[in-house]
C-alpha cells in the first residue's frame, strides 16, 4: 500500500483517539472542582455555601449552590460542570429573580490549574479574567493549606471588582480576599 494511503487510515485513528483523551480530560480529576450534593463551606464572614442537587433551567443542567447567613439563602450561583472539566456560571438566582446570563462565566477552566494560567469568558457589559497568579501558604480554620492563588477581574457595565481566591484542589476556596482588603476564610 503506497505511503499516503497508508497515511489516509492512520489519520482517522489519531483523531478519534485525540478524540477521547480530551473527552477524558473531564474525567480525570472527578473531584477537583468540588459539587457533590450535600457539601458546604462556612466562612469566616458568617456565611455558609451548600451545594444543591443538580437541576435543570433553560435546557442547561446546572449545580445550585446557595450562599446562606443564619440559615437563610440570599443568593444562589447555577454552576454548570460540562464534561470537558471546566465550570461555568449560567446565572444567579437572588430574591426569587433568576438573573441568566446571555454569555456564562468560566469560574474555573479544565483541570489542573497551574501557575501562569489564565482564562477569559462573557462578553458585552459581563466580562471575566482570571489569572493563577502562583502558590500560597493559607492557614485557614485551624489547618495549613498549600493553594492556588487566583486573581480574577470582573467587568459588569464598566464597573469593575477584583478579587483574589485560594483555592485548594478537592477542598474548595479555602480563602478569599475582596478589592477593598477584606480577608474572609474558610472555618470548615
Amino acid at each position: 500500500m503506497p505511503a499516503h494511503q497508508t497515511a489516509f487510515r492512520i489519520l482517522p485513528t489519531l483523531l478519534l483517539s485525540a478524540l477521547a483523551w480530551a473527552a477524558a480530560q473531564g474525567q480525570a480529576y472527578p473531584d477537583y472542582y468540588p459539587h457533590k450534593s450535600g457539601t458546604s463551606w462556612t466562612y469566616s464572614n458568617g456565611e455558609t455555601q451548600v451545594v444543591g442537587p443538580a437541576v435543570t433551567h433553560r435546557g442547561v443542567q446546572v449545580v445550585p449552590v446557595s450562599h446562606q447567613f443564619g440559615g437563610k439563602t440570599f443568593t444562589q450561583d447555577l454552576l454548570e460542570y460540562r464534561p470537558d472539566g471546566s465550570v461555568w456560571l449560567r446565572g444567579v438566582n437572588a430574591g426569587g429573580r433568576l438573573g441568566w446570563y446571555a454569555a456564562p462565566l468560566e469560574v474555573y477552566p479544565p483541570a489542573p490549574l497551574g501557575p501562569g494560567q489564565r482564562w477569559f469568558s462573557g462578553k458585552g457589559n459581563l466580562k471575566s479574567v482570571s489569572t493563577v497568579t502562583g502558590m500560597a501558604a493559607i492557614n485557614s480554620g485551624g489547618r495549613r493549606y498549600n493553594a492556588l492563588s487566583i486573581r480574577t477581574e470582573t467587568n459588569a457595565g464598566g464597573r469593575i471588582s477584583v478579587q483574589t481566591t485560594y483555592f485548594v484542589p478537592s477542598v474548595g476556596v479555602v480563602r478569599y480576599e475582596t478589592g477593598d482588603g477584606a480577608q474572609i476564610d474558610l472555618l470548615r
